[in-house]
């Protein structure tokens, strides 16, 4: 597991009061049986949803840090895919500092914060949009074996080796499009978000979602030469 430090404790200024952030979420956060079940383990003892850790540390700030060891591995990669290894602790580290600060307005109905979380990645990676065409372009300048230096040949099959082929080519294709287009099609293609789950990170609606999947894979299609069956 990635060994990035988050501190997750209260800032000095709330230390031994009640902040005002704290008293909005609690009156924010439903107390009814629905709401309970929804966002904290039952009586099974199963482990609580990423909502009941994230509710929890309103109060016990400490309970935040689940949040992190569930996520920070997948975040890491996602940054590190994106903007390379230099950019990926940092945007990481920050990716949970600021959850971490903004989680009293966290919708606790959405057990899962995965969406929530790859929506903050994403805003910071939106700082380093230059370093990101700048890394996609040297990519597709590259050799396409030049991640492979160093294997042996005969356990790369016809599929790896077609797919290293393409990379390049896929990279060239990437840097070409526009940062909301490249934001969404890498949240569904690289972290793996549903299309209802990326309309919730990028805060946008589900029909802009598929129009705008529509336009990339047009995109690709014609960058890349493919058939519309292989984007």
């Amino acid at each position: 597991m990635r060994t990035v430090s988050v501190d997750t404790r209260l800032p000095s200024t709330a230390t031994g009061r009640r902040s005002d952030s704290t008293r909005d979420a609690d009156e924010a956060k439903g107390s009814g049986p629905e709401h309970a079940l929804a966002t904290y383990p039952g009586a099974d003892g199963d482990e609580p949803s990423d909502a009941g850790l994230i509710e929890a540390s309103l109060t016990s700030p400490e309970r935040f840090a689940g949040v992190f060891d569930r996520h920070a591995d997948e975040i890491h990669a996602y940054a590190g895919r994106r903007l390379g290894p230099e950019h990926a602790d940092d945007v990481t580290a920050e990716t949970f500092l600021v959850a971490f600060r903004k989680r009293h307005r966290y919708d606790t109905s959405r057990p899962d914060a995965r969406p929530w979380l790859y929506g903050i990645a994403a805003n910071l990676i939106s700082g380093h949009r230059r370093s990101e065409v700048r890394r996609l372009r040297a990519l597709a300048r590259a050799p396409h074996d030049a991640g492979e230096r160093g294997s042996h040949e005969e356990e790369r099959g016809a599929e790896r080796a077609s797919a290293a082929a393409l990379r390049p080519a896929l990279a060239a294709a990437l840097a070409r499009l526009s940062a909301a287009e490249r934001d969404l099609l890498l949240l569904v293609a690289w972290a793996d978000l549903s299309y209802e789950e990326a309309a919730e990170a990028l805060k946008i609606p589900i029909g802009t979602v598929r129009s705008r999947l529509h336009r990339v894979r047009t995109k690709l299609r014609r960058h890349l030469d493919l058939p519309e069956e292989n984007v």
